[in-house]
């Protein structure tokens, strides 16, 4: 997933936006800006940076931001408390309903030392116990 998906999604339950970003593993990716593309590419918030682009003390960072690529991480919404994971470079953001409890608490527990401990234990839908 590129890091600038990150200004274009926000909670499909609540709509809160931006989503909180934890990144696991990214990978670096051989790109560059082209001369059409405009700066900065995000136009609200640079999740690179975790920062709102009109709040960045210099400019943004998107000549480094394009080179990196998350594969694996989780997207949190502070509002509603759900967490989504991003698996294998795809954010992974369905309703609950269509959710599946057992793969959900399996990718909780692989990353457990790196998600935030209020997202293991009050983490919507599914949480570990």
């Amino acid at each position: 997933m590129k890091y600038r998906l990150m200004d274009l999604l926000a909670c499909p339950m609540c709509k809160h936006f931006p989503l909180k970003l934890y990144v696991f593993s990214e990978k670096e990716v051989e790109r560059e800006l082209s001369s059409e593309d405009k700066k900065p590419l995000c136009e609200l918030y640079c999740s690179f940076k975790s920062s709102y682009v009109k709040d960045l003390n210099s400019s943004p960072p998107c000549e480094d931001c394009i080179r990196h690529e998350i594969v694996d991480g989780l997207l949190f919404c502070e509002s509603c408390n759900r967490w989504y994971p991003i698996i294998d470079e795809i954010p992974r953001m369905l309703p609950d309903k269509l959710r599946k409890e057992e793969e959900d608490v399996k990718f909780l527990e692989k990353y457990k030392e790196r998600i935030p401990k209020t997202i293991l234990s009050n983490g919507v839908p599914f949480r570990l116990k």
